[in-house]
């Protein structure tokens, strides 16, 4: 299974590049295989549009449009597409749009750049349990793991035990992958 993923991984990477270089068209089929994203990829300054099921100039997107492209780009481990969508954003101080950001950035390997987004984030909205849960897995890849306990306690007063978050977050400390 594994090399059925890393052969469609490379397959997604060759197909972004040239989607870059223009040597596709606009939009290409998914071939990241498990992440569960069906959004194309799309050029510079273009977003899906899920309605149109068309690659579309990202200024004809609305916030939430462009907000939740980001985030199930970037939840499908999308990093570069997901900060192209979320810089269309115009609402930038959200706390939402923030902590995305600040997830992309630190799955591609900028932590602190990714924690500062964080922070920005926890200033407008102090109760953003994704918000935390992303702070607390910072933590964790730092080997902080007393502030991603702190995190996780703080989760766990925000939606209890039983949330995503929290679940999440506790199997990071534990020290088991996230998928």
């Amino acid at each position: 299974m594994a090399n059925v993923s890393s052969l469609l991984a490379r397959a997604s990477l060759v197909a972004l590049a040239l989607s870059i270089s223009g040597a596709v068209g606009p939009a290409f089929a998914n071939a990241s295989g498990g992440s569960g994203s069906s959004t194309p990829s799309c050029k510079a300054g273009y977003v899906y549009d899920t309605n149109k099921k068309e690659c579309v100039k990202a200024s004809s997107l609305n916030d939430e449009q462009l907000y939740q492209q980001g985030r199930d780009l970037a939840l499908a481990g999308r990093y570069e597409e997901a900060l192209g969508a979320l810089a269309a954003v115009q609402t930038q101080n959200d706390s939402r749009v923030l902590t995305m950001i600040g997830y992309a950035k630190r799955k591609l390997g900028s932590v602190d750049e990714g924690m500062a987004y964080y922070q920005q984030a926890l200033a407008i909205d102090p109760n953003n349990a994704d918000t935390r849960e992303y702070l607390g897995e910072a933590y964790v890849q730092m080997g902080r793991m007393d502030l991603a306990k702190a995190e996780l306690a703080n989760v766990q007063a925000l939606c209890g035990t039983e949330c995503e978050q929290y679940q999440d977050l506790a199997a990071a400390i534990a020290g088991q992958p996230d998928e």
